[in-house]
């Protein structure tokens, strides 16, 4: 797969998590990843990944920050800036990060990023109130007053690249830069198959109705704990009609999208979704499959 997130995922070791030994012998070595409020990473001049002056660990308690696993023995925490007192030369957002940044710090930043935000928003009981006390290396929040467990959440989204065996229907967001167009996309709601999303998603935020859907990949999408599942799908060859969601919708041709994934659409052309996006990928691999079927 060419898109972010996904290759050079950390041995997550989730026997570990019990092991506050374990995790302490791990810490001195440890690779520490540092996220602010906004889920940006400090950096250095140079852009690359910011990290803690020699000894910083030695001021911090394991216990207060995320065990994200194991890359080659040694073992990968994620903190919030504030935790340690350290000043940075410059913050990035991941996005930016991922389209330049080895596989394994990008992926390794994109969980550090979601569960932090569980972290940092799931610090009372959702039941009861009362303040959550955190164990396993971070990964569950427990009730002492009504025993309720809290784990981190993922939330589903499928995102589709649908066509009506000739074109390839694509929409933009009112707040999206000039000319920016991407398949549609759409959170699954309690009850439903992801099949059954695809086609109410795309009905709802186009009126073009799905026939059958085919899942194909999926990418984690920290902004802030997305799961996006990438399908394909055959529709009716509707005229889009929009609603609240989506600025505008259009069928377009196999040669517009050709010159859109070769960056030559000239000024009134798509601009298409960031090549670190599973959107994009959906994108090329339509536009792949028909050339291969001419």
């Amino acid at each position: 797969m060419s898109f972010a997130f996904v290759d050079g995922a950390l041995d997550r070791a989730e026997h570990l998590r019990n092991d506050p030994d374990a995790l302490a012998a791990l810490w001195p070595h440890a690779q520490l990843l540092l996220l602010d409020g906004d889920g940006r990473a400090l950096v250095d001049a140079r852009q690359a990944r910011f990290l803690p002056p020699p000894g910083a660990l030695a001021a911090l308690d394991p216990a207060q920050a995320m065990f994200l696993g194991l890359h080659g023995g040694q073992g990968w925490f994620a903190l919030p800036t504030e935790a340690l007192a350290v000043e940075a030369p410059a913050r990035i957002d991941l996005r930016t990060a991922a389209a330049a940044w080895p596989a394994l710090e990008a992926t390794a930043y994109a969980q550090a990023r979601a569960v932090l935000h569980w972290r940092a928003r799931h610090r009372y009981c959702g039941a009861c109130g009362r303040a959550l006390a955190f164990s396993r290396a971070g990964w569950l929040g427990h009730c002492a007053h009504c025993d309720l467990e809290h784990y981190p959440r993922t939330d589903p989204a499928v995102i589709v690249a649908v066509s009506d065996g000739e074109r390839l229907l694509l929409g933009r967001q009112a707040g999206w830069p000039p000319r920016r167009w991407s398949v549609l996309a759409g959170f699954v709601e309690p009850g439903e198959t992801l099949e059954q999303t695809v086609a109410r998603e795309v009905f709802e935020e186009s009126g073009v109705r799905v026939r059958a859907s085919r899942y194909l990949a999926s990418q984690p999408w920290p902004f802030p704990s997305s799961l996006m599942l990438g399908f394909e799908a055959d529709a009716e060859p509707d005229p889009p009609v929009v609603g609240d969601e989506l600025e505008a919708a259009r069928w377009f041709g196999r040669d517009e999208i050709g010159a859109a994934l070769r960056g030559e659409s000239g000024d009134d052309g798509p601009l298409l979704s960031p090549r670190i996006s599973i959107s994009h990928w959906l994108i090329e691999d339509w536009w792949n499959k028909g050339n291969r079927g001419r």
